[in-house]
């Protein structure tokens, strides 16, 4: 009885050490458990963690570095980055009430739909607004809306406007270039953008610098060689010109004949480089360097300084003429001028009325090799490589295929073709002594590289004959340049519709240097398609060519080689008005 007893008590007894082992075993698994866990997220899934975390309170923020500048040949700004405002929203954050919505479009001047359809965005940031100015990003954040913030960026800004809008280009809501110079020389004028890492509250907000990521590399200015002036008043005077001809559009070059320095390049019409649409639409192509036309009558004197530099002429050689046409193959030559009263004709005559048979007839002698290689020479079928994007190379097919007709209508400006630069730049041959000039838009100090195409003596044979081509008997009365002596050539081609020319569409050209005594400029000038029944080069192109050559010449102070008419207080006044003007 009292064994049993004994039993009864015990039992009790080992069944109280036996829950106190499980609870303490139960904890200690436990404790392992978490300690494990702990191990776990700690070592194991560390960075995993530690970027989750992050992403939902540390951001990268952008820097921007500021764009280098565009200057003209005189430091005047041309293009400039000036400051803005980014506007840009964490959409999973966003919290706003119907009149902070409102508040926030009415600041970014954006539809409420289109606000909408941004801040429901599965992205993790979005921009809403960029390029936008301070004070429109000052009201952003004064609406304190969570997920929302307001980041410091550049805006390109152009004076200039649409007299400069083709040759700079334009850049993208990044500053980066996207056309002209702004693209070719993107990465001199970019730099490097910065970046900063911070951390922000639960509305976007920053709340600690952490630190530096990246500094910004500003970008470098870049001096032109355009001069702000001469732009403007070539711009105005080509836009005059073919909006009294209701012409489809057009070009002109102002280059300094030694250098190769382009002090004008203009197109029109044109587009605000401001506007970004623009360059989706194709306003800001670049026609001068872009666009191919056949030069006509302005390639005459390439083949007449051919014939004499090979021989084939004497400059005062006569020219057998058969009346004002000519059949070559079956094809018939025409001339609007008639010369050669005698059955033949000089070669003065032949430029000075621009004949194509008597241009044709000279290149009869000319072998398919060497008047290739001397319109090679010249430039021609070669880009003229100015520094900016499209140039074009234009059209001189290989010699070897050459018909003789042809070879005819080549010598006269039929059957190749030219960007009006490549067509200015052929013309630094005539005012340098025969000597070829690269041509530039960057300034080079005077050093523009020359390349011998023609002997000074063949030059000095082939310049009277444009100064003629000037002159009241020649095409060109019109060009004309009061107190300077002018040279130059007239250029009228019809314009090809497939495969066949177009009756009524005409290219009007006139390319021409001054003063002749001492050639310091060159002008080209093109008119595309002139709409009122007058079309030749003489009558559209050649008084476009007057005025922007005789105010360029004033302004620069170029001493006068003719005679005054009116007498020097007429031109001193004429002077003023140009400067007052530009």
């Amino acid at each position: 009885m009292a064994a049993n007893a004994g039993r009864s008590a015990a039992q009790p007894g080992g069944f109280a050490v036996w829950r106190v082992r499980a609870v303490a075993y139960g904890l200690l698994l436990g404790f392992a458990v978490l300690a494990g866990r702990g191990v776990y997220l700690q070592i194991v899934q560390h960075d995993d963690l530690t970027r989750r975390g992050d992403a939902r309170t540390t951001r990268d923020l952008v820097v921007p570095a500021h764009r280098g500048r565009l200057l003209d040949r005189e430091g005047a700004v041309l293009a400039s980055s000036v400051p803005a405002r980014g506007v840009f929203a964490f959409p999973d954050q966003v919290e706003l009430t119907a009149a902070q919505r409102d508040g926030l479009a009415k600041a970014l001047n954006l539809k409420g739909k289109d606000l909408e359809s941004k801040l429901n965005s599965d992205r993790d940031l979005v921009f809403l607004a960029r390029g936008i100015t301070p004070e429109q990003g000052q009201a952003v954040s004064a609406l304190k809306i969570p997920g929302v913030a307001v980041q410091s960026e550049f805006k390109r800004e152009y004076p200039a406007q649409e007299v400069m809008g083709q040759v700079l280009g334009i850049t993208n809501v990044d500053d980066v270039g996207q056309e002209g110079i702004e693209l070719a020389q993107n990465e001199w004028l970019s730099g490097k953008a910065g970046a900063r890492r911070v951390t922000i509250d639960r509305r976007g907000g920053v709340v600690e610098e952490l630190a530096s990521v990246r500094s910004p590399q500003q970008g470098r200015d870049l001096q032109l060689a355009l001069d702000s002036r001469v732009q403007h008043l070539t711009f105005r005077e080509l836009k005059r010109g073919i909006e009294a001809h209701r012409a489809k559009g057009g070009a002109a070059v102002v280059l300094d004949a030694h250098s190769g320095e382009l002090l004008a390049l203009v197109n029109y019409p044109t587009a605000n480089p401001g506007d970004r649409s623009a360059a989706a639409t194709g306003g800001l192509r670049n026609r001068a360097v872009a666009d191919l036309f056949e030069p006509g009558s302005t390639m005459k004197p390439f083949t007449i300084a051919t014939a004499i530099e090979t021989g084939a002429y004497e400059p005062d050689a006569l020219v057998p003429m058969s009346g004002s046409t000519y059949t070559l193959n079956g094809a018939t030559i025409r001339d609007t001028h008639a010369i050669g009263s005698h059955g033949v004709a000089s070669l003065t005559e032949i430029v000075q009325k621009s004949s194509n048979v008597g241009t044709a007839r000279v290149a009869e002698r000319l072998p398919n090799e060497v008047m290739w290689k001397h319109l090679q020479r010249a430039g021609f079928g070669r880009a003229p490589q100015i520094g900016v994007p499209g140039e074009a190379h234009g059209r001189l097919r290989a010699p070897q295929s050459w018909r003789p007709i042809e070879k005819a209508t080549m010598s006269y400006g039929y059957g190749l073709s030219v960007n009006l630069v490549q067509l200015a730049r052929a013309y630094t041959v005539f005012a340098n002594q025969g000597e070829l000039v690269d041509v530039t838009l960057f300034r080079n100090g005077g050093a523009g590289r020359h390349t011998r195409v023609y002997s000074k003596g063949t030059m000095q044979a082939v310049l009277p004959m444009l100064e003629k081509a000037t002159a009241k008997e020649g095409t060109a009365p019109q060009s004309q340049v009061p107190g300077y002596r002018v040279a130059g050539k007239t250029g009228t081609a019809k314009k090809l519709a497939g495969a066949v020319y177009s009756e009524g569409r005409y290219v009007a050209s006139f390319v021409g240097l001054a003063p002749v005594s001492n050639p310091r400029y060159i002008v080209a000038v093109m008119v595309d398609e002139p709409g009122t029944g007058v079309y030749y080069g003489g009558l559209v192109a050649a008084p476009i060519f007057s005025s922007i050559m005789g105010q360029t010449l004033r302004l620069m102070e170029v001493p006068y080689d003719a005679p005054l008419p009116g007498g020097p207080a007429v031109v001193d006044a004429q002077v003023a008005i140009v400067r007052e003007g530009n």
